[in-house]
């Protein structure tokens, strides 16, 4: 009989063996969706995240790597249930299984609201929405700042609102993002920006209506702490009234839409002009009714006192002589308070931007011949600092001493320089280099002894 010819056994490295797992588990799992509970979180320097997903009876291992970490909106915490899509995959220098996330969400809870709820407990905790820091918009503002889109209703609504109840207010706009990448630190930007100006006291923050996801901007912990540390006061004005953001809780004031911001941070002008005259009428009459009424009990006196008649006489001529002062007095206050009121209006008028930027381009075209002429200065002087390091240069140049009758001397065997008759030997080959030109020597006589 032939004997049989066994095939030798296909050997495998652990590699390879870890390798076959992994192709066959990612093959099996590339989408999956899998809720736990968050354990042993860490998130070390690199902004990956490492934990451990389990139920009652298993756990498995998983990763959320920096680019999808940083699309998180809430944060992660031990015991959080959540719901996980990644794909199964196997971490070969350890030979362990794991799931790669690509996209987490809190289980019940959106994560927006998560989000929402974490950073209103943390900035309540530190004391950013505390009531004793609101303070109370000022009665009659010179000077509005307003951030906001210029592209959206809001700052329509604002403009026209302040421009109807106070023609006179001065109106400084921020334009921002109001929603998307970046929208938050432009408005945080924009808030220190308006609330260092020295002629801004208060600030309209806000836009129109959106979902939760177009206000999320001002829900941003960089716009809140911008809120907080305003020099003037914040009216925050995001949204509809029935919309809720963290700047709302920061703010001084919160108002249910922009239109309501605008109305909220200026008086009606002609409702204070009306007050103003009403108040000079009731002062006129209340003056009339207490004359009437101390002419009545003078008369009165007349009638029982008649020999004091003539001395009660002179008594009311001096109460009506009283009477044209006090009128006179209460028409010259009145007078001056309205003058006051108009000098005030020129003064808001004449502090506008616009004379001074016509100021300050005045004084560009000095502030640049200015500069031309510095600069032909300084260049001057560097050409002449030049100058004399050339001619510096220039004396002390090898070539600057051969033009005075000198050469240099090299050996040819070795192109080493001939400072003493001692350094060559009768037979030997040299190169004179002079001034112009170079000549190629031989020695037949050395005269080590100076030559006097």
């Amino acid at each position: 009989m032939t004997g049989l010819n066994l095939a030798p056994p296909l050997l495998l490295s652990v590699s390879d063996v870890t390798r076959l797992i992994r192709n066959s588990l990612e093959d099996q799992f590339q989408d999956i969706w899998i809720e736990g509970e968050i354990s042993n979180l860490r998130a070390p320097s690199s902004g990956h995240l490492y934990f451990t997903l389990k139920d009652i009876q298993s756990q498995l291992r998983a990763v959320v790597f920096r680019s999808s970490a940083m699309r998180l909106r809430f944060a992660l915490e031990e015991g959080l249930a959540v719901v996980a899509r990644g794909r199964i995959s196997v971490y070969e220098p350890r030979g362990e299984y794991q799931l790669i996330i690509d996209s987490l969400e809190p289980k019940g809870v959106g994560a927006f609201q998560l989000a929402f709820e974490q950073l209103k407990e943390r900035l309540s905790k530190e004391g950013l929405f505390d009531d004793t820091r609101k303070r109370s918009l000022p009665p009659f503002p010179g000077t509005v700042g307003v951030v906001t889109s210029l592209t959206g209703a809001a700052i329509r609504d604002i403009v026209a609102v302040l421009r109807r109840r106070c023609p006179v207010v001065n109106i400084l706009i921020a334009p921002v993002p109001v929603q998307g990448e970046g929208a938050g630190a432009s408005i945080a930007e924009a808030i220190g920006l308006l609330s260092d100006m020295p002629q801004v006291e208060v600030l309209i923050v806000g836009r129109g209506g959106g979902a939760s996801e177009d206000l999320w901007a001002f829900n941003e912990e960089v716009v809140v702490r911008a809120i907080a540390r305003s020099r003037v006061p914040v009216v925050s004005a995001v949204g509809h009234e029935i919309d809720v953001t963290l700047s709302d809780f920061a703010a001084d004031h919160r108002a249910a839409t922009p239109s309501a911001a605008a109305e909220a941070v200026v008086p009606v002008l002609d409702e204070i002009m009306g007050r103003l005259e009403e108040l000079d009428r009731r002062l006129h009459r209340l003056a009339d009714t207490m004359l009437q009424l101390q002419r009545h009990r003078l008369e009165r006196s007349i009638s029982v006192l008649g020999e004091t008649r003539f001395r009660i006489q002179g008594q009311a001529q001096r109460l009506d002589e009283l009477r044209e002062g006090l009128t006179r007095i209460f028409t010259e206050q009145l007078t001056a308070l309205h003058r006051a009121m108009v000098e005030r209006w020129h003064m808001l008028l004449a502090q506008g931007p616009r004379d001074r930027i016509q100021r300050s381009l005045a004084v560009i075209p000095q502030l640049c011949k200015r500069l031309e002429q510095e600069a032909r200065r300084g260049l001057l002087s560097k050409r002449q600092s030049v100058g004399m390091q050339v001619a510096a240069l220039d004396a002390l140049s090898p070539l600057a001493i051969l033009t005075r009758g000198f050469s240099i001397v090299h050996a040819l065997s070795d192109g080493r320089i001939v400072r003493r008759a001692s350094d060559v030997v009768v037979g030997d080959s040299v190169q004179i280099t002079l001034a112009e030109g170079q000549l190629l020597c031989h020695v037949d006589k050395v005269s080590p002894a100076s030559i006097t």
